[in-house]
């Protein structure tokens, strides 16, 4: 099999350096490769796939159904090629990421309690209370250690700067119930599988401990009325897109996955009922967004949750993580201010950068967008999973042309960014070895400290020249390899040791 280097060379940031030469940190992996039978690969995937089938790792496509009217499932392809990440990147990575969840963890309960960076005119009042994810029934409610984002997901690139030099970026924050870190787990476990002599060779940090920290998190932030927390996760139901990863983290952390209906309220605290009666329950993992966590408070025709369940919460008898209101923070219409609210908060200049975005309520911003929507990527504020935007070089005129109408009729409603020239990966398509772009999500744990497994989430881009790495939209997911030290020094150690050794053993054999 061909070596990544004799295939193409158009890989900005990831393999390559600016000089056409693979980056030290993917050149044990490349060597690897070039031994490989050409059809190892091809055999592998189709290992995956069939594992995956069996253990049902797939997710449900809204708004598709087979001829009978059920809800259609896939799997989420794999890439058998890692997204390697070497160790000094990661720790400056790192502590922007706990840097970054730190101060929008002190946004929220600011927006909520006291609102110094509104009186400071930080951010725009309007853009707080007028903001869809405003919760005002959270105003002056305390919360354990004043966390409110306890598992956040921040979707991070990497992209040429003004130098033209690889730097990461935040293009989003999701702090309401980021998903996908299921997929982290499992595709690692692949990889161990399939290629146990590449983890040899290399000294990848780990990431299978995550389900103990996350259950350590979900602890620690339990009410104070109980020593030994019980916690639960709340699910939509099993015809919910990411139902897989919700019972896998269940059976994973050994907590009870349960629906609203396994809940009720009595005396101001919440139970859930098994066979041997009522468990009063202290933690709760939910997956559901607000609007349906309680119908007596907020969406009076849900029946997804527990009604009652805003009571406890105001009485401090329970913890839902991640807490009612936490998206006022991940709103793509407040993402704009994070840098200052990092400056605001804490005193710092941010570590990781954001990408620079136009507010289409900005009569100059919006000006700029509509002379400019055949180059700019334009979200809607509310939108996700890659839907309600537009991708302007992609598009076609009468797609511009459409768009510039929604637009106009709702400027607010929308950010604009640059097109940003995503870093490539070399990923196993069927074709061959081809360059797609990716991204990263990696999953931050807030309770009485902050804590990262080394990786997350890569997410692929599978279609030729695509931006649109969700999976809804036809992207795919690779194993993140985080090194705990340079690979190729360690490799170039390991050399000389063993020389080293062998000299010795050679002079000791003369000597005798």
């Amino acid at each position: 099999m061909q070596k990544f280097d004799e295939m193409y060379t158009q890989l900005p940031y990831e393999f390559f350096s600016d000089g056409a030469q693979i980056r030290d940190h993917y050149k044990i992996y490349d060597r690897w490769l070039a031994r490989q039978p050409g059809d190892t690969m091809a055999k592998r995937r189709e290992e995956a796939e069939l594992i995956f089938r069996r253990v049902g790792i797939t997710f449900a496509v809204y708004g598709e159904k087979d001829e009978e009217g059920v809800g259609n499932e896939r799997l989420i392809p794999f890439d058998l090629i890692p997204r390697i990440i070497p160790a000094q990147e990661w720790a400056s990575m790192e502590r922007g990421l706990v840097q970054r969840v730190t101060a929008l963890n002190r946004f929220i309960h600011d927006v909520y309690h006291d609102q110094e960076i509104i009186r400071a005119g930080v951010v725009p009042r309007e853009q707080i209370e007028g903001n869809a994810q405003f919760r005002s029934e959270m105003m002056g409610i305390k919360v354990p250690n004043n966390i409110y984002s306890h598992i956040s997901g921040i979707d991070i690139v990497r992209a040429p700067n003004a130098k033209g030099e690889g730097e990461y970026y935040v293009l989003e924050d999701n702090l309401r119930v980021p998903s996908g870190v299921s997929y982290m787990l499992e595709n690692r476990k692949m990889m161990m599988r399939l290629f146990p002599a590449l983890f040899s060779a290399h000294r990848v940090a780990p990431v299978a401990h995550y389900p103990d920290l996350l259950l350590e998190t979900l602890r620690s932030c339990s009410p104070a009325t109980t020593a030994e927390p019980t916690v639960v996760l709340l699910t939509p139901g099993m015809h919910n897109s990411a139902y897989y990863e919700h019972a896998f983290l269940a059976q994973q952390m050994g907590i009870e996955l349960v629906e609203g209906q396994d809940l009720f309220v009595k005396d101001d605290f919440v139970y859930m009922r098994t066979t041997r009666g009522p468990k009063r329950v202290d933690v709760i993992s939910r997956r559901l967004d607000d609007d349906f966590l309680d119908p007596r408070v907020f969406r009076a025709n849900s029946t997804l949750g527990c009604p009652g369940l805003m009571d406890v919460y105001r009485a401090g008898n329970v913890t839902i993580c991640n807490a009612v209101g936490t998206g006022i923070a991940d709103d793509k219409s407040i993402y704009p201010y994070v840098p200052k609210m990092i400056e605001f908060y804490l005193g710092e200049k941010p570590i990781l950068n954001n990408v620079p975005t136009y507010m289409c309520r900005n009569q100059d911003d919006l000006a700029y967008t509509l002379a400019n929507l055949k180059d700019l990527v334009v979200k809607e504020v509310h939108g996700a999973g890659g839907y309600g935007m537009l991708v302007g070089p992609a598009a076609t005129k009468a797609e511009i042309e459409d768009f510039r109408k929604v637009l106009l009729a709702n400027p607010s409603g929308y950010i604009s960014q640059p097109t940003l020239s995503l870093s490539s990966c070399p990923t196993f398509v069927e074709s061959g070895i081809a360059p797609r772009h990716i991204d990263l999500r990696p999953f931050v744990l807030s309770g009485k400290r902050v804590q990262i497994v080394p990786g997350g989430l890569t997410r692929v881009a599978l279609k030729e020249g695509s931006l649109v790495v969700n999976s809804s939209q036809g992207g795919g997911t690779k194993d993140t390899w985080v090194l705990e030290s340079d690979a190729e020094s360690d490799a170039a150690e390991a050399t000389q040791t063993q020389s080293q050794s062998q000299s010795q053993s050679q002079s000791q054999s003369k000597k005798s």
